[in-house]
């Protein structure tokens, strides 16, 4: 298997980008469509969309874009001498993947919240919260590009 993934490593490389750019978009703007939740009234029509559409990118866009980008990430990682393991920058990166992972849990119970007309955020916290996806793909990248 491995021998197959070094010889197509651009296509899974291509697969990976794509997939981690589909997660990202959906990361940022789930906790955004949270802020606008929570200037509905539950129950009404208007929250009830809202329930909808948060569902379906989480469900439909998110999470197979993150099983994609971590499937093809972890492929590739597996090509001996793709990734040297004694470096910082490969851990760092592994380190903000999974706090990636980790946030994506919780616009997932976010989202269930939402959808029991639980929600005990504030506007503010997801305004805030949507800040941290942002940061941990500056590094990501960073840590991928520059190898610092």
């Amino acid at each position: 298997m491995m021998d197959f993934v070094a010889t197509h490593l651009s296509w899974f490389l291509s697969l990976h980008i794509m997939a981690f750019t589909a997660w990202m978009a959906g990361t940022f703007y789930l906790p955004r469509l949270y802020v606008y939740h929570t200037q509905t009234i539950p129950g009404t029509a208007e929250s009830e969309r809202f329930k909808i559409m948060e569902r379906k990118l989480l469900r439909q866009i998110m999470t197979p874009a993150m099983i994609v980008t971590v499937l093809a990430g972890g492929m590739m990682a597996s090509v001996p001498g793709l990734v040297d393991w004694n470096s910082g920058w490969w851990w760092t990166k592994l380190v903000c993947v999974v706090g990636l992972m980790g946030f994506h849990g919780a616009c997932s119970k976010w989202r269930r919240l939402f959808f029991d007309d639980k929600n005990i955020h504030s506007e503010k916290y997801y305004r805030i919260a949507n800040e941290i996806p942002t940061i941990l793909m500056v590094i990501i990248v960073i840590m991928i590009i520059v190898r610092p």
